[in-house]
């Protein structure tokens, strides 16, 4: 994967086949503005043609008072109708392929994260939480409802009741209810949060990738179907990983009592 030079993201690998993706507008709480819907899509499009080395991905939010404010509504402020529905084609496309993703997708949520912001918390695989962390989703008090994702990542986190108190009240809820209610892993210190989170992407990154990578297909895929259909998807990713070396690899290491080493193949 290359490290492209991005205006309103920051792209670093902090270790090996571990990338951190960071919202990085902190003076506008790291909302979507265009320009950072053109850059995600670029980014989450550009692993789904070629996720190279890569194995687990962190994605935060510059700063230690938001991780994103959603979209940027004083840009949005002067927006006629069709400006607004082609600006959100553009949020689409990056959330689509963000879900889409081969590659596991943390999120590590540093502050508050409203809007489109708590919605890319609900299209990454799983979430830590600072302590000071805040989730809402506002759209209704704005005229508007939850639009890349909201309304169906959120039911299958926490339960559609839950889902609709906190889509219909736009209220915002802190870590501990995040954690009760199942949409985030774990809560942390806000010192520890990013330690902790990438020491798990790492433990991922050591996992065979083809294997970490069709298991995520599996529990994406049959997500919401009945068992048949699911048990259906999981052995055709299974099958997959038998021939592989990885596989070879990890057996002989389990029996020669040594630590693997995967190589994606």
């Amino acid at each position: 994967m290359k490290n492209n030079k991005y205006e309103t993201l920051n792209l670093a690998m902090p270790a090996d086949g571990v990338a951190l993706l960071t919202l990085n507008r902190p003076q506008a709480a790291n909302a979507f503005n265009t320009r950072m819907g053109e850059e995600l899509g670029y980014f989450w499009k550009g692993l789904l043609d070629d996720p190279g080395d890569l194995r687990s991905l962190v994605v935060t939010g510059a700063g230690e008072r938001a991780f994103c404010a959603g979209a940027d509504l004083k840009e949005r402020r002067e927006m006629s109708d069709e400006d607004w529905r082609r600006q959100h084609a553009i949020f689409e496309d990056a959330f689509y392929a963000m879900m889409d993703c081969p590659i596991p997708v943390i999120a590590a949520v540093n502050g508050a994260a409203f809007g489109g912001g708590f919605e890319l918390v609900l299209a990454s695989d799983f979430a830590y939480a600072a302590d000071t962390a805040r989730f809402a989703l506002t759209e209704t008090t704005l005229g508007i409802i939850p639009g890349v994702g909201g309304t169906q990542n959120l039911p299958r986190a926490c339960g559609e009741r839950r889902a609709k108190e906190i889509v219909l009240t736009g209220q915002p809820i802190d870590a501990a209810q995040a954690l009760e209610w199942g949409i985030v892993n774990r809560i942390l210190p806000a010192e520890s949060l990013m330690r902790e989170t990438l020491d798990t992407a790492g433990r991922i990154a050591a996992n065979a990738p083809i294997a970490v990578r069709a298991a995520k297909e599996a529990l994406s895929r049959a997500a919401g179907l009945p068992l048949k259909q699911g048990l259906e998807i999981e052995i055709d990713c299974y099958r997959r990983t038998i021939e592989t070396e990885d596989r070879r690899e990890g057996m002989l290491a389990f029996n020669e009592k040594r630590k693997p080493v995967f190589r994606g193949r």
